[in-house]
């Protein structure tokens, strides 16, 4: 099943169970991956809307920190209750030790010796990892192996 048939099936479910925070939470994705549709007037596939969703899911923890920062725990709250749903439509995380182990096989494949190589290595990592780890928390892992 598509992420785009399970996120309509899981706002049925929300609308039938009367789950209001649910529902704005899910129509909000599915707006957002509608917008994108429009905007490049075609269908999306998957590949496409993990990507949505990874912008997505970005912008729901950035508010997040804002929002504790300025100690409105409530809209905090609020933010990361619409980042964990968004979580559960993105494949599974992968751990530290599996994305170490990629950037190691990306920086032997791409023959980098510096950090100059650096955009050749994340050109190759970014489709393997996109929506399966945290893009920044791989930039600085590979910062690290590439300046060692």
């Amino acid at each position: 099943m598509s992420i785009k048939d399970n996120l309509l099936l899981q706002i049925k479910d929300a609308m039938k169970a009367k789950n209001k925070p649910l529902l704005e939470a899910l129509r909000f994705i599915s707006a957002g991956i509608k917008q994108a549709e429009i905007d490049g007037q075609t269908t999306l596939g998957d590949e496409e809307v993990i990507a949505i969703l990874t912008k997505m899911l970005k912008q729901r923890r950035d508010a997040e920190q804002q929002y504790r920062d300025a100690n409105r725990e409530e809209l905090a709250n609020k933010e990361a209750s619409e980042a964990a749903i968004i979580q559960s439509f993105l494949p599974e995380q992968l751990s530290e030790a599996e994305i170490e182990t990629m950037i190691t096989d990306a920086i032997v494949a791409a023959s980098a010796e510096s950090m100059k190589d650096m955009g050749k290595v994340m050109g190759m990592l970014k489709p393997k990892l996109q929506g399966r780890a945290d893009m920044g928390l791989v930039s600085k892992k590979l910062k690290t192996q590439l300046s060692s």
